[in-house]
C-alpha cells in the first residue's frame, strides 16, 4: 500500500485530499473490496485506491470494479472499470481506478463493489447488480 500511494501522489502532484468510499457487495461476490479510499487533487480526476481480496480457494483471471456516485442521494453516475488480473486463492491486491467522466463533489457519495468475476480456466463468469445495494447504503447513510 505504501508503494501504491506514493506512486498516486507523485501522479497527483501534492497529498490529495481522501474520502471514504462505501462499499457493497453481493452475498456471493468471489471478491471482496476493503480500504477504498478516494483521492482528490487540485489537478487531475479523483482517483479510486482499494484492496480487492479472493475469498475463494481458486485463482480469478480478472474481475471488475463498479462505481455509483449519487449526489443529494440520487444516483448521478455510474462507471466500469476492469481490477487487477490474476487475484490468487485467497490473495489480495491493491488498485486503483480512475474516476473520470463525472465531476466528482465533495459531498457526493461514492458507492464501489464487484459486479464480475471470472475463474482462471472457466469461461463462465459470476455476475451481480449491485444498483439496489448501492441506493439501499446511501439511504441507509443519509441523515
Amino acid at each position: 500500500m505504501p508503494l501504491v500511494a506514493a506512486l498516486l501522489i507523485s501522479w497527483l502532484g501534492a497529498v490529495p485530499a481522501e474520502t471514504s468510499a462505501v462499499v457493497v457487495q453481493a452475498p456471493d461476490s468471489p471478491v471482496r473490496l476493503d480500504h477504498a479510499k478516494v483521492l482528490s487533487a487540485a489537478e487531475g480526476p479523483p482517483v479510486l485506491l482499494y484492496a480487492a481480496t479472493n475469498s475463494t480457494d481458486e485463482s480469478l483471471d480478472e474481475f471488475t470494479v463498479m462505481v455509483f456516485v449519487f449526489r443529494q442521494g440520487i444516483l448521478k453516475a455510474r462507471q466500469v472499470a476492469p481490477g487487477r488480473r490474476t487475484l490468487d486463492a485467497r490473495g489480495t491486491k491493491y488498485s486503483a481506478m480512475v474516476l473520470d467522466g463525472f465531476a466528482i463533489e465533495p459531498t457526493d457519495v461514492v458507492v464501489v463493489g464487484v459486479n464480475q468475476a471470472q475463474r482462471a480456466g472457466s469461461d463462465q463468469w459470476w455476475r451481480a447488480d449491485l444498483q439496489r445495494a448501492a441506493e439501499d447504503a446511501v439511504k441507509r447513510g443519509r441523515p
